[in-house]
This record gives C-alpha cells, sequence and structure tokens, in this order.
C-alpha cells in the first residue's frame, strides 16, 4: 500500500499528545497530513516521486530518525526530512544536517516555526520534482518520437500535449478516428509519467458484453450475482497505483456511465455485492471514436460525465492530416516488417510515393501499417479509397525496370490517384492534371485507365 500523494506531510512522533498537537497545527493551516507513532516501514509506502515532506522526532523506540532519514534517502536523497529535537539531541542533530537532514526544530518551538519550515521545504519539492519531470521529458523525447513518428506540424503539437500532460495527475480524453494510434498515445503517457512502474491496464469497452461490463469493471463478491462463486477484482482496482486505458468509451451503458463518473469524482470503487469502499490511486485515460458533446446532446452519453472527462482533451490527427509523414510512417513500418520475416528491404518507388501521398487513408495508421506488411512481403500495394470518398480500389505493382519503365509508372499512377478523386468531367480531371483534353484522352487511352463514372470507358465520359 503506498501513501496517496495528496498528503503533503507525514508526521512521525511516538508521543501522542506531541503528534496530536502538531498534526492540528498543520491541519489548521490546510495540509493534508498522515500522523504516525512510528517510523518502520515508511520507506516502503512512498514513491520515489511522491510529492510531500516528512517531518520526524529523532528518539524513537525501533527505528529512530536517523535511521528513517538514511532509508529514505536511500530510495530519493532529494527527499526533505525535518528532524524534531529535544534540548540535549542537538549535536545529534547536527549530525543529521550533515547527513542530508532539511532542518531541524529543538523542542519547545513554537507553531509559525514550524509551518514556515514545512511550506519552504514544500515549495523546495515541487521544485525538485518539477525539474525531474523536465529532465524525464528531454530523455524521453526521442523515444516519444520513435513511438509517434511523424514531422507535420499536427504530430510536433501532439508530441508537446503529450509531454505536458504525461507529468501530471490529470485524466485524459483521447479523441481520435479507427485506427488512429489512440492506444499508443495513451502508453505513451503511461510510460513517461511518474506511473510508469505501476500497471497499465487496457480495455475495450465496445469489446465487452453487457453481462459482464460491470463485473469485468468494477470486480464482484461471492454471490453477487448467478454463478459468482469467488471474489474477481475488477480492472480499476487491478489498475492501483498505475494507469487504466479505457477505449471505445462511447459504448458504455448509461448505467455504468454513472459508476464511472462517481469513480472520477471520488477515487473509490465498490464491487458487485460489496460494501466496502475501496479507495484508489488511478489514473484514468479514456478514447473515443465518436463526439461525446453531439452523443450527450442525444442523450446517449451522460453530459456530467463528458464534462468530467473533457478537462484534458487530446486529438490525434488522422493520416490524411498528415502530409508526407504517410510516407516516413510506410517506410518505418515496412522496414520493421522486412526485418521480422528475414527480408531485404523495399524501396519506394515515384509511382508508390505519389499513391501513398494521394490516399486518403479511411483506416488511418492500421491500415498504412497493413499496406507496409504486404508490401515488404513482395506483394502488390493494393489501396482502397472506397470507404473515403466511394472511388474504385487502386493497385500499383511493386516497381522495378529501367527509367523509362518507372516513369510510365509514375504517370499511371499520378493519374488514378486523380482518377479516384471526385471529377464531374474530363474538363475538370485535365485541369487537375494540368494537361489538355486531348492529351489526357490518349494517356487514359495508354494506360487502360476509365474516367471514374460507373467504370465506363473514356470514350463515354462526359465533357
Amino acid at each position: 500500500m503506498t501513501i496517496d500523494n495528496r498528503i503533503q506531510v507525514v508526521l512521525i512522533d511516538d508521543d501522542p499528545h506531541l503528534r496530536q498537537a502538531l498534526g492540528q497545527t498543520l491541519d489548521l493551516a490546510g495540509l493534508k497530513i498522515l500522523p504516525l507513532a512510528e517510523a518502520k516501514g515508511l520507506a516502503a509506502q512512498l514513491e520515489r516521486d511522491w510529492p510531500g515532506v516528512v517531518v520526524s522526532d529523532i528518539r524513537m523506540p525501533g527505528m529512530d530518525g536517523l535511521e528513517l532519514l538514511t532509508e529514505l534517502h536511500a530510495q530519493d536523497p532529494e527527499l526533505p526530512v525535518l528532524l524534531i529535537t529535544g534540548h540535549g539531541d542537538v549535536p545529534l542533530a547536527v549530525q543529521a544536517m550533515r547527513a542530508g537532514a532539511y532542518d531541524f526544530l529543538e523542542k519547545p518551538f513554537a507553531s509559525d516555526a514550524l509551518l514556515d519550515s514545512v511550506r519552504r521545504a514544500l515549495a523546495l519539492r515541487r521544485l525538485v520534482l518539477d525539474n525531474r519531470s523536465l529532465r524525464l521529458a528531454l530523455s524521453d523525447r526521442n523515444e516519444l518520437s520513435a513511438r509517434l513518428v511523424g514531422h507535420s506540424a499536427p504530430m510536433l503539437r501532439l508530441r508537446e500535449q503529450i509531454g505536458a500532460l504525461a507529468a501530471t495527475k490529470a485524466d485524459v480524453l483521447i479523441l481520435g478516428e479507427t485506427g488512429a494510434g489512440k492506444e499508443v498515445v495513451a502508453r505513451a503517457l503511461h510510460d513517461l509519467s511518474n506511473r510508469r512502474n505501476g500497471p497499465f491496464v487496457a480495455i475495450n469497452a465496445g469489446a465487452l458484453a453487457e453481462s459482464v461490463v460491470e463485473s469485468e469493471l468494477f470486480g464482484h463478491e461471492p454471490g453477487a450475482f448467478t454463478g459468482a462463486q469467488k471474489r474477481r477484482i475488477g480492472k480499476f482496482e487491478f489498475a492501483n497505483g498505475g494507469t487504466l486505458f479505457l477505449d471505445e468509451i462511447e459504448s458504455m451503458s448509461l448505467d455504468v456511465q454513472v459508476k464511472l463518473l462517481r469513480l472520477l469524482q471520488e477515487r473509490v470503487v465498490e464491487r458487485l455485492g460489496g460494501n466496502q469502499l475501496i479507495p484508489l490511486d488511478i489514473r484514468i485515460i479514456a478514447a473515443t471514436k465518436e463526439d461525446l458533446r453531439q452523443s450527450a446532446d442525444q442523450g446517449r452519453f451522460r453530459a456530467d460525465l463528458y464534462y468530467r472527462l473533457n478537462v484534458a482533451p487530446l486529438r490525434i490527427p488522422p493520416l490524411r492530416e498528415r502530409g508526407e509523414d504517410a510516407l516516413m510512417l510506410f517506410q518505418h513500418f515496412a522496414d520493421e516488417a522486412s526485418a521480422r520475416h528475414g527480408l531485404p528491404p523495399h524501396e519506394l518507388q515515384p509511382g508508390q510515393r505519389a499513391l501513398l501521398l494521394r490516399h486518403t487513408w479511411p483506416g488511418n495508421v492500421r491500415e498504412l501499417q497493413n499496406a507496409a506488411e504486404r508490401f515488404a512481403l513482395g506483394l502488390e500495394l493494393a489501396l482502397d479509397n472506397s470507404a473515403a470518398d466511394g472511388a474504385a480500389g487502386m493497385t500499383v505493382d511493386v516497381v522495378s525496370g529501367g527509367l523509362s519503365e518507372q516513369v510510365e509508372n509514375f504517370e499511371k499512377s499520378l493519374i488514378a490517384a486523380e482518377l479516384a478523386r471526385s471529377h464531374s468531367s474530363v474538363r475538370s480531371l485535365a485541369e487537375a492534371l494540368g494537361i489538355p483534353r486531348k492529351t489526357l484522352h490518349d494517356k487514359l487511352r495508354k494506360h487502360g485507365l476509365n474516367f471514374a463514372d460507373g467504370g465506363s470507358s473514356h470514350t463515354d465520359e462526359p465533357d
């Protein structure tokens, strides 16, 4: 069990009267405290990036303050530890300062002295953690670029947003079309956060049957329903201390949405058939391919849950908005596939590059990755635009041969790509290609292409 990151001061003193008095002083100052009678086991309950400070008496039975200081600083040398000393312990306290204690207070001391020291220590702790997060972001910059490949402005902006949000505690709502890479972004947020050593639990709400979704998410006690013979830990509880990624959140029923809203607000979970509220230290990353605001307006999604989730939205740009990122991604996936299959890598030819840039990618990165896999295997580069604009599918063989043949294939691919776009006449098609209509007719005949008008011959096309 780890100490909640909302705790600002851990106060340790074996004297119950002094512990109560100091606790009241800190509590009245608006600080969240955890009073303890002994120091043993504290280090194991504190994460390295816990954002608080420790105030401890020096002389205590069991583990004393100096032993605690040594154990805490072995885990995080920058954690502020304030020591409380009796009159005869001043030399000992000086020794502790040399060992790295932040401050010491000699009994009796004024309440203001304690508050001043604690507040300065908390300010220092925030500064240390901010700098630590910055160093982490800089060291992981290349890793993030390797995960989210691309140099387009939308991708640069997305990586900046991920870097800014990763180290925070904020829940995140990822918006993106099917195949855009929502789970990749969620995993990056987790791995670049202070929770990276905790579990990352991914679940697709759309893939869960309505009869099991509540048990799967919240868990259940024995006898909660027919067939529930033993306790089950739900996904939220299993992700405690880490991150839960909830994809296709729009598919959740309104009843489940109510429970999710309560969990987000109170950070507790109650298993089905149980009465115990289990506290959670968890980050929720939700993802959707729909407009949740529109769904809320239509009564298919709770408006209060939408506003609770929409605090830190991240939009993943579809591939059609990312320009030449498609080429970089395609080559990246093709090289990976070639290495995986033990095959020599293929280079994209000019005609293929043009086709990739023209394609609208209705299936986004997932579609591109599949196309790159086929390309690496030496199969034809087949792209289907029908899902995006109703055009016929296009295929281009892996190009080989001399310059003349490559130029011919390049010309054919350019015309085929433009044919896939909606044109009302040969005139508009010729203007888009920048050639006379007579030349266009000749090239259509030469390459065996038809005007995109129900598959009719180019001689029957509207002019």
